[in-house]
């Protein structure tokens, strides 16, 4: 991967994670760069000027553009302005006064946006104990029912994200996407107050009950993946909800708890953890994290599974793959992404096509077809 900030591997990868949205529309290369060279490594009041000062010239743009009746480019420039808002969002620990505004602005910038694209994604409010799991449906092509892919992300990543990652990919592939921010993330967390739960086949059958109902959906072709902790997460759902009919990995964990041994209870990381718990001190944490394991949990798993991991991993080291794989007793198949090819970072984010073997693949086990008219003729 490459290190703009040779000494922070993190700032570094946060700064390509933006970067390869772009070619999703999630962010300019120019744009990104000349934010990071104004950053001042290891301000992190610096990190967050920065970015939010790009988002809202880049906002404005939207503004001007919309006024002048220019609807495509304001869609574009609302699209980055939320990424942007969302990266200044970043590091800002749980109890910043800026964090929860900085992060809700992200929010209404990217449904400006989206209010403005051809086929808008759906807002959705899944039921969910006695509040709801918040997220995006984003319809296939076809005309009638289309298969689809709920996605979950992992510890720090939102619904709004996974769009910029997910969503035009698996709609060339003729797939919805059902993006969910749930326990422990995005705006389940920030806004709902929803910590995280290890038996997260909870959060899945939820989803699925939702998907079940909804008319533009073939509830009977339905796949389950999610990335970084996620990875945890994904297999989680496949062990114990038999309506996704498969299970992609995009980033394993097999066990969470080996994850943060290794890691002091100071880790830039631990604040974030700490509220995504829903617990007041690293040893309460601690004490969760022992159930964050796939422990007896993926040899349940029976719908085919496809593990996608990268070699040069620092969040979740390759061995993480290795274990999810050898325990699974199902249909699989397991790709580790070497460093030649690049795409060998953490959720393949330096090469974000790298993931595209899996989506092929999905396409495949969901028998997901294009219209007649949106396929390219191969003679």
């Amino acid at each position: 991967m490459w290190h703009y900030w040779p000494e922070s591997y993190m700032w570094s990868y946060q700064l390509v994670r933006i970067i390869g949205h772009s070619n999703f529309g999630g962010s300019n290369f120019s744009e990104c760069l000349q934010a990071a060279e104004r950053i001042k490594l290891g301000d992190y009041d610096s990190w967050y000027t920065e970015w939010t000062r790009l988002g809202d010239r880049v906002l404005a743009q939207g503004h001007e553009a919309f006024d002048q009746g220019n609807l495509v480019t304001a869609r574009t420039h609302f699209l980055r302005a939320s990424n942007y808002t969302r990266l200044g969002e970043f590091f800002l620990q749980p109890d910043d006064p800026r964090k929860m505004d900085t992060y809700v602005k992200g929010i209404e910038v990217f449904r400006k946006g989206a209010k403005l694209m051809e086929n808008p994604p759906e807002i959705i409010e899944i039921p969910y104990e006695d509040s709801f799991l918040p997220g995006y449906f984003c319809r296939g092509p076809q005309a009638e029912k289309s298969p689809v892919v709920v996605m979950f992300g992992g510890l720090d990543s939102t619904a709004e994200e996974i769009y910029f990652a997910l969503s035009q990919s698996l709609y060339d592939r003729g797939l919805g996407l059902i993006a969910v921010d749930g326990p422990g993330q995005g705006a389940a967390l920030r806004l709902n107050h929803i910590a995280s739960r290890y038996d997260f086949e909870v959060a899945g059958s939820a989803v699925a009950d939702w998907a079940e109902n909804h008319p533009a959906i073939d509830s009977d072709r339905m796949a389950i993946m999610a990335w970084s902790m996620g990875g945890y997460m994904a297999a989680r759902i496949a062990a114990f909800e038999p309506r996704f009919k498969a299970c992609g990995i995009y980033s394993a964990v097999y066990d969470y708890n080996d994850m943060w041994k290794t890691r002091a209870d100071d880790h830039p990381l631990a604040n974030i953890l700490l509220h995504v718990m829903g617990v007041e001190s690293m040893s309460e944490a601690r004490e969760k994290l022992k159930n964050y394991n796939l422990r007896g949990v993926a040899e349940k798993i029976t719908c085919p599974t496809y593990v996608l991991h990268g070699e040069e991993d620092k969040q979740a080291n390759v061995d993480q793959a290795y274990r999810v794989y050898n325990a699974l007793t199902c249909e699989k198949v397991l790709n580790i992404v070497t460093p030649d090819q690049t795409g060998a970072a953490h959720c393949q984010s330096d090469n974000l096509t790298q993931a595209f073997p899996l989506f092929d693949w999905i396409q495949q086990q969901l028998n997901a077809k294009l219209p007649k008219s949106e396929l390219v003729s191969s003679k």
